[in-house]
């Protein structure tokens, strides 16, 4: 008989369900299976449940130990409570966890996706071996999560790691509902809104750009454009990225000021973009950070790369494990 492990990813378009088997080299996924978020919370956890029930059945040898749940916050992990995320808005205090355990019999826990990747990350990835680690999302908006002294790090009502919310500017790009934001400048969505407002001015003195070639195009304007735009050589795509690698070495110098971590593991926009952002963040962390502190961190992307929202159900149901243990 085989232990496996699975893991539920909740959210506002669509849920997937994973099963896994860990080893040696870490976790494999040995089934996957997505669909659209239905549009009750109830309806959600059973088809989820019998996704679950149906890979049991279709592998005969193999042992359910765990299940994990990453969703986005905000929620209370300890009550297994999931309190209407923005993006779930009819999930208002909707208990999570008593319909797994009761029809699995088997340890459940709940999680935010920043935690769920960072526990990813210290168990399979490039955090593997840390005992104090950050994990910072960079995808569509900013957020973290926290391993000190070899331990999840949630705080007192699982709103640890809101480090989007951190003003770094009087003004900027909006990003977390407040100008100036870390998720402002550093989110995809920041990116696109700090570039549309560039571009706009940049039209206002009559040149050009490779982001976009008309005012009409301006609201297409995607991090990706402007990252590819930049890495051809682009000048305004490049400073819209000097300006973004700046904010992301000031708020990780708040970081490692703050907490000493050994590694801070940063994903998506960082893990594509990591040849054009490093040197600008290493700059900005040289002339930011206490030099003892840097000078035992790495800040690395992500070793899970694009797998990790994959994984970080199924390293919150390893935690479920642990915790039971």
């Amino acid at each position: 008989m085989k232990p496996v492990l699975a893991g539920l990813d909740i959210g506002g378009t669509k849920c997937a369900v994973v099963v896994g088997i860990e080893d040696l080299q870490g976790i494999q996924i040995i089934a996957k299976q997505s669909f659209p978020t239905p549009d009750t919370p109830e309806k959600a956890l059973t088809k989820m449940m019998d996704e679950i029930e149906k890979i049991l059945l279709e592998q005969e040898d193999l042992v359910l130990t765990a299940i994990g749940i990453s969703c986005g916050g905000p929620l209370d992990s300890k009550k297994g409570l999931i309190l209407a995320p923005p993006n779930l808005p009819n999930w208002d205090r909707i208990d999570v966890l008593t319909p797994l355990r009761d029809r699995f019999l088997v340890p459940v826990s709940v999680q935010n996706d920043a935690n769920a990747c960072a526990l990813a990350e210290w168990k399979w990835g490039a955090g593997k071996g840390t005992n104090n680690m950050v994990f910072l999302t960079f995808g569509t908006g900013m957020g973290a999560g926290f391993i000190l002294d070899g331990r999840l790090y949630t705080g007192t009502n699982d709103m640890a790691g809101e480090v989007g919310h951190v003003r770094l500017e009087q003004d900027g790009p909006i990003g977390y509902g407040k100008a100036g934001s870390f998720e402002g400048f550093c989110s995809g969505g920041g990116i696109a809104r700090l570039a549309q407002m560039m571009v706009n001015e940049w039209f206002n003195q009559g040149k050009t750009t490779e982001i976009c070639s008309s005012r009409e195009e301006i609201v297409e304007i995607t991090a990706k454009t402007v990252a590819d735009a930049a890495n051809a050589g682009d000048e305004l795509a490049y400073q819209i990225y000097q300006m973004v690698g700046q904010k992301l070495g000031r708020g990780l110098a708040l970081l490692i000021d703050m907490l000493n971590p050994e590694k801070i593991v940063i994903g998506s926009i960082y893990l594509r973009q990591e040849a054009l952002l490093k040197p600008i963040v290493m700059e900005e962390l040289r002339k930011e950070a206490l030099p003892f502190s840097l000078e035992v961190c790495d800040v690395v992307p992500s070793g899970l790369k694009e797998s990790v929202g994959d994984l970080a159900s199924l390293s919150v149901a390893k935690y479920a494990l642990e915790l039971e243990g």
